[in-house]
Parts: C-alpha cells; structure tokens; sequence
C-alpha cells in the first residue's frame, strides 16, 4: 500500500475478511469499528464478533463501541469491553440519544484508565470538553466527524487544526480525522498534523492511485466509457 507521511491509517468497517486482509498490510495502524458497521456487515453477536476479531489484531489498537444510552449501563459495558484486550479502545459517543454530554462518564474511566476513543464530535467546544475530561490518565483517542462537517458545506480543515492544537496539551490524546469522503481527506488530515484518520476499505483500495500520471488516468477513462457503451450494446 502506499504510505502517506506523518499520519496513521486506522481502517474503519466491521467485515472479517477487509480486517484480516488489512491487518497483513504494515501501513494500517489500527482499526475502528461501530454498531452501524457492525450491523451493516450482518453480526449479531456483538461479543463473539469482537472476541473472534481480537484472535487476530492483538498488535495494533482495535475500538469497539458501547451501545447503551443509559450512563450507568454505558459504564458497565465500557468496563467490560475494556477487559477483552489491552490493544482494546473503548468507543464512547460525546452524549447519549437525549443530548446528555458524557464528560463525566469518560473522566471516570480514564481515571480507571481504560483507553477511549470518545466519537461523533463535530464541535470545537466538544473537543475542549472531552480532552480536558481525558487529561493524560491513559491512551486516548478524540474522534472529530470531519466528512459530516463537510456535508454540512463547512471546511472541516480550519476545525481540525484547532482541534490538533487543543489536544496537544496531553501527549497521550491522540486526534482522528473521522468520516472521510474522499482519499484527498488522507493529505488534508496528514497537512495540519493530524495524528489519525480512520478510512474504510473502499477508499484505501485508492491508494494505489496516488501519484498517478492523470494523463494515462484520462485515457483509462475514456477507454472505460467506450467499453461500456460496446458492452450494453447502445446504437443511434
């Protein structure tokens, strides 16, 4: 795979034979997963799912996400899940379905240190928040939704560098550029310093393009599109 400077490469999605093939692949630094994915990709035993996977990525740190929305029950199961491997991170979303904020909750397991990856951040203030109830107890990941900020027709670049210098004040936190929709987000996240950004396996695939002549890319195009047009058998 080619490599991209200064940045690490966590592949996000939830299918078995995507995670052991990029697990092969020494430019992957991680992996991340959630209950959409997971659901998406046809698991219905959450634990056996994470415990078969963990067989596998014992080298490299792996989230799996708590799906409660109830602080207490949320708590249970970040414990729990924390206890299957020490490359283990604990997903925790920045509040739960009713808006409450779980700032509390995260400084108690940090505290404990159990390592988190608190997700779905798309504010500034959220990640002032959350970094300063993280402080350096233990490893840590602060994920910012770039690519949903963007969907908003807001450029996420001026965000995140904030987000880098906010974080920098605990060596341990480490920020990740979430929700890519494009591989040119890898640069994008790799120029402000960045230190993660989760990809899923359709945009790694990509990679392969990088530093691509454009002028055989445009004839491989056009080729495409006169193949096409033979196989479908379209006449005027």
């Amino acid at each position: 795979m080619s490599t991209v400077p200064n940045i690490k490469i966590f592949a996000d999605g939830a299918d078995k034979a995507d995670i052991l093939r990029l697990h092969a692949d020494p430019g992957i630094s991680g992996f991340t997963t959630n209950p959409t994915l997971m659901r998406k990709a046809g698991i219905v035993d959450y634990e056996a799912f994470a415990k078969d996977i963990l067989t596998h990525v014992t080298d490299r740190p792996i989230s799996f996400e708590v799906f409660s929305d109830d602080m207490p029950e949320m708590e249970r199961q970040a414990q729990k899940i924390a206890g299957w491997g020490a490359n283990v991170y604990v997903k925790i979303p920045v509040t739960n379905t009713l808006g409450q904020p779980t700032y509390e909750l995260q400084r108690r397991l940090a505290a404990r240190k159990v390592q988190l990856n608190v997700t779905a951040l798309m504010t500034l203030d959220q990640v002032r928040r959350v970094s300063d109830a993280l402080e350096d107890h233990a490893p840590s990941n602060i994920s910012v939704f770039a690519g949903r900020i963007a969907d908003t027709g807001i450029d996420p670049l001026p965000v995140m560098a904030e987000a880098v210098e906010i974080v920098r004040r605990f060596p341990r936190q480490e920020l990740i550029w979430a929700s890519p929709r494009e591989l040119l987000n890898i640069f994008h996240a790799a120029s402000i310093g960045c230190h993660i950004i989760t990809v899923t396996a359709d945009v790694l695939k990509k990679l392969a393009l990088v530093g691509k002549d454009l002028q055989e890319y445009s004839l491989e195009t056009v080729k495409m599109f006169r193949e096409d047009a033979v196989a479908a058998g379209f006449k005027l």
